[in-house]
């Protein structure tokens, strides 16, 4: 699970597993397809992969994503469906990167699943996990977790987020950005106002990564969206733009809550399918 894109090697791991309510995760669908291709617990849940890409060229140390985190009290860990302790650092070390080592961590949106491992608890306070880094999403996404409404505040948990203000380690961004040369964050208005997707590329090959607007395989099908995205028919319209792009152009494609593969997607008989690369 790891690839080189020109000068950069990118790879994928686990943060671990959660479990969310497959009725809420697959929106519309009805329960009698869903679970053909992701069959839930007795509580109607299905398990996911909350992954993490690394990325690196010599001078740069970048991750996108930070799972859970280690501050989830019991009752938390019981709700959300998390299994075990957080991996993040521990899949770091077997990389050889240590958390001050981390330049830069792009969040593609501050939900707990994605944005947990950005602090931890010392004593009474909350310190950056990464202290050199600089932690960037969009100035929508943090404006929102700011400010939760009633809909939302389950998924945001100020923690995660709120004490790197504080700490002087935020770079808050606004649609479209080359945060390093070669490496792009779109923001797509569908799961939330303001979650970003990553690309890295080197004038050849592509690499997606496509957040929560698609989260796994499973959710390639065009009405196939979380009943939790805020705007779902801007996820459809996106999904409508850049899968036959994805397509078109051979990008490599992975997913926030898949299993941590790397593939590229195709089209057969009108059905979008999604191919792991050999590893």
């Amino acid at each position: 699970t790891c690839m080189r894109v020109g000068r950069f090697g990118v790879e994928i791991f686990s943060d671990g597993i959660f479990r969310l309510d497959g009725g809420a995760m697959f929106g519309v669908v009805p329960k009698v397809l869903w679970e053909k291709q992701k069959p839930a617990d007795e509580h109607n849940r299905v398990a996911m992969d909350m992954n993490c890409l690394l990325i690196r060229d010599g001078a740069h140390v970048v991750l996108v994503e930070t799972g859970a985190g280690p501050k989830l009290n019991e009752k938390q860990k019981r709700n959300f469906g998390v299994d075990g302790p957080p991996r993040l650092l521990e899949e770091l070390a077997r990389r050889g990167v240590r958390p001050d080592e981390v330049t830069l961590v792009i969040n593609t949106h501050l939900h707990y699943d994605h944005a947990g491992g950005n602090t931890y608890r010392d004593g009474d306070l909350l310190a950056p996990t990464f202290p050199r880094a600089s932690y960037v999403f969009q100035r929508l996404e943090w404006l929102d977790a700011m400010e939760p409404n009633e809909r939302t505040r389950g998924s945001y948990l100020a923690d995660d987020f709120a004490p790197l203000e504080a700490a002087g380690k935020l770079e808050l961004i606004d649609d479209a950005v080359e945060i390093l040369p070669g490496i792009r964050l779109d923001r797509i208005q569908g799961h939330t106002r303001g979650t970003q997707t990553v690309r890295v590329n080197d004038g050849r090959e592509t690499l997606f990564f496509s957040s929560d607007f698609m989260p796994d395989r499973h959710h390639l099908p065009l009405p196939w969206i979380p009943s939790q995205d805020l705007f779902p028919l801007d996820t459809l319209a996106a999904k409508k733009v850049i899968l036959p792009r994805a397509i078109a152009e051979k990008w490599v494609v992975a997913f926030t809550h898949d299993v941590p593969r790397f593939g590229r997607v195709s089209e057969v008989e009108g059905r979008y399918r999604f191919d792991e690369l050999p590893e």
